[in-house]
């Protein structure tokens, strides 16, 4: 069916997405008009918008109609754990008014015409798609009851369809059967959609990939192969800020299992019949680095401080604390976050099959369409050429976000003349990530002499997360000049508060850095939520009515976190004494217009944190599906723990470390909470962002309760008692 002609009725139905684009290009072309206070109402607009789709309007490269009644959903957003497929399928089956069973999801290939300029990510993909999605399944739904009409010899509003079948008198078609013979498709504009009485919005339906991982099938892109597949190993750099010189592949091109040592312009790779044997050739070439400057860890801090970089206001509300009038006192801390990896499981890599002046690639990618338009250029061929078939991620935190490898995997298969898989091995993985970004933070307050707060400050510095990075439309450094992926989370969420402002610095690093999970929500919002926490102990207020004391009715947002706070802190059963041993802190952010809150029972055994239960309340909007919701909250909060507890990167002789798991700390099953307690809350109209706003409040909650324990604030990540 995906091959039939259509008809288009007018560019009517196409209205529903022509606000597309509009969100990016408001924040840069406004920024640089206007400069600073337009810019700041830009940084709070981009926090909270959910960016549009921006992709075709054909169902027909959406949904494929098989003759066995089955519908294929070509899904433009990958699956890389978080349950799009499912929650994609429930949206399709709703409008479509057939089975859920019945539905088919697989990953588009941008062959087919069905590519997202968003990509996938910023926990966009269900909300993202919520109302683009519904119309084109409801379009689709109403092409497929007029050519039922037809062949009913019926008029389309005496059709009546239930689950996949239409009914005309005593007459019956199945999808199937409708679409047998149909070679011209008139497309509608866009229907009206459901908004009650839904059959799969809002239910938990069972995920649609459970069967396939259960069972271990081939499905990720490691498992990806072609006949006569031959192996490659990429030589990549073991040091920061420094270039390879020179290369000895001598002893490489007599080992054993060895087909073709490649060098292109900015590479050198074994081609080998094995993995293993093109990994042990690899190792036998020498290379040479010429560094441009020496770094170590401290080196690194040093450059990310408060005062160097670029430095923006991104917020801005009444006066600086120095201009505050009347006494009072001002308190101050200091906050750190480390180098953070993404140490996902699948190590990054491609299969890629290129024949006669074209190649095909599965890949794991959370971007197709940059790496086909990367591939295309480097190799000197039109996109059109270039297939870039999708597979599920086994891991993606923002961490394919950028694949260019897939040229790598091509331009060897292109050198043998056969496919060629190409993967990085662990170290590499390790050495050669995309890192988050450490950070500086120094907080400010001043208090009146009744313990009301007067201004707050929160002055902090990051490297790059959008800036540099594969999504850079270019011009984002130049026109907003605060790095928008390191800045969430950074504002003061707290309207009650008369004065307050957020300055960012912007540092560039010498190594990679770039989206990792929730960009910069999770160390902003250790920072700004530890520091709240110690000017409730230095007021004398509980920590839950400081937050809800300076939060106002004036805005919708600043209502929903009220709320997530209040039902957390119930719900949780909160009090700042501690009982038995343990303690409670609580926490709370907004990201992507999601407001989460958390609250962590802790309690320290021989000198260790352990999180024994976390509360979570938070704001989804619609839950499509809510036990996905729910998954999601819990997988954020065990990430959460993992890097406020564990983990980060060292730096020494221009050398990261640590270079395998084990030696890179993360939680292990003993370390994350017996209980994770979580209350939706439906306090918008649409679905809201899911996939990173829940890792927003974990730390500063652990923290808070930690300095209740022992009276100490601890400041750096990860938290450490010693």
């Amino acid at each position: 069916m995906s091959e039939n002609k259509t008809k288009k009725k007018g560019t009517k139905r196409r209205k529903f997405l022509k606000y597309a684009g509009s969100g990016l290009g408001l924040m840069i072309i406004g920024g640089w008009a206007m400069r600073n206070p337009i810019r700041r109402k830009l940084f709070q607009y981009g926090e909270k918008v959910i960016l549009p789709y921006m992709g075709d309007t054909n169902p027909l490269i959406w949904l494929e109609i098989t003759p066995t009644n089955n519908i294929i959903l070509h899904s433009s957003k990958v699956e890389m754990g978080q349950g799009t497929f499912t929650g994609l399928a429930q949206l399709v089956a709703e409008e479509l008014e057939v089975d859920i069973d019945r539905i088919n999801v697989v990953h588009a290939t941008t062959a087919s015409g069905n590519v997202d300029q968003m990509s996938t990510g910023g926990s966009m993909s269900i909300s993202g798609l919520w109302q683009p999605l519904r119309q084109l399944s409801a379009m689709m739904r109403e092409m497929l009851r007029s050519e039922a009409a037809k062949k009913l010899n019926a008029t389309i509003d005496k059709v009546e369809l239930k689950s996949g079948v239409f009914t005309f008198g005593e007459k019956t078609l199945s999808f199937g059967e409708v679409v047998d013979g149909v070679s011209d498709w008139e497309i509608p504009d866009a229907p009206a959609l459901k908004t009650k009485n839904f059959r799969y919005i809002g239910k938990p339906i069972p995920r649609v990939d459970l069967h396939d991982k259960v069972i271990g099938a081939p499905i990720f892109g490691i498992d990806a192969e072609y006949p006569e597949m031959l192996y490659g190993s990429v030589v990549r750099p073991k040091l920061i800020d420094a270039t390879i010189s020179d290369y000895d592949v001598s002893a490489a091109q007599s080992m054993p299992g060895v087909v073709k040592v490649v060098k292109e312009k900015d590479f050198v790779a074994v081609v080998a019949r094995s993995q293993v044997e093109a990994d042990n050739a690899r190792k036998k070439i020498k290379v040479d680095y010429d560094k441009n400057n020496d770094w170590s860890l401290a080196d690194i801090e040093a450059a990310i401080t408060v005062g160097n970089g670029t430095r923006t206001l991104i917020q801005k509300e009444g006066k600086p604390l120095e201009d505050i009038d009347g006494d009072g006192e001002i308190l101050e801390l200091e906050f750190r976050s480390p180098i953070g990896a993404h140490a996902q499981m699948e190590p990054n890599g491609a299969v890629a099959n290129y024949k006669d002046g074209k190649v095909d690639i599965k890949i794991s990618t959370q971007v197709a369409k940059i790496t086909r338009d990367e591939v295309a250029k480097a190799l000197g061929i039109k996109t059109e050429d270039v297939n870039i078939i999708s597979t599920y991620l086994g891991g993606g935190f923002g961490r394919r976000l950028h694949t260019p490898h897939a040229i790598q995997a091509a331009l060897l298969s292109k050198a043998v003349g056969k496919p060629v898989k190409c993967f990085f091995d662990r170290i590499q993985e390790f050495q050669n990530d995309t890192f988050r970004p450490p950070s500086h933070h120094i907080l400010k307050a001043k208090l009146a002499e009744n313990g009301k707060l007067l201004g707050i400050e929160h002055h902090f510095a990051s490297g790059d997360t959008l800036f540099n990075s594969a999504l850079d439309p270019g011009v984002s450094s130049t026109v907003l000049r605060a790095d928008i992926g390191s800045i969430r989370g950074g504002s003061i969420m707290y309207d009650g508060i008369p004065n307050h402002r957020a300055i960012y610095h912007h540092v560039t690093l010498p190594f990679a850095t770039s989206f990792w999970r929730s960009l910069g929500l999770l160390c902003n919002t250790f920072a700004i939520e530890s520091f709240l926490d110690e000017i409730a102990l230095k007021s004398g207020l509980s920590p839950v009515d400081l937050r809800i004391n300076n939060l106002t009715n004036d805005n919708p947002y600043s209502k929903r976190i009220k709320e997530v706070i209040q039902v957390c802190a119930e719900k949780a059963g909160y009090t700042d004494k501690v009982k038995e041993g343990r303690a409670m802190g609580i926490a709370a952010s907004i990201d992507v217009g999601a407001p989460c809150a958390q609250v962590a029972e802790v309690s320290i055994i021989n000198n260790k944190i352990k999180v024994h239960k976390v509360t979570a309340a938070f704001d989804c909007g619609i839950a499509v599906n809510p036990d996905q919701v729910r998954a999601q909250v819990e997988g954020c909060i065990c990430m959460g723990i993992s890097a406020s507890m564990f983990e980060k990167m060292d730096l020494k002789d221009n050398e990261l470390s640590p270079i395998n798991y084990g030696a890179y700390q993360m939680a292990l099953m003993k370390d994350t909470p017996e209980e994770i307690d979580i209350h939706l809350i439906q306090g918008a109209d649409v679905p809201m962002a899911v996939g990173e706003p829940p890792l927003g409040p974990i730390g500063a909650a652990i923290g808070n309760a930690v300095r209740r324990l022992t009276g100490k604030r601890l400041t750096v990540l990860p938290m450490n008692l010693t």
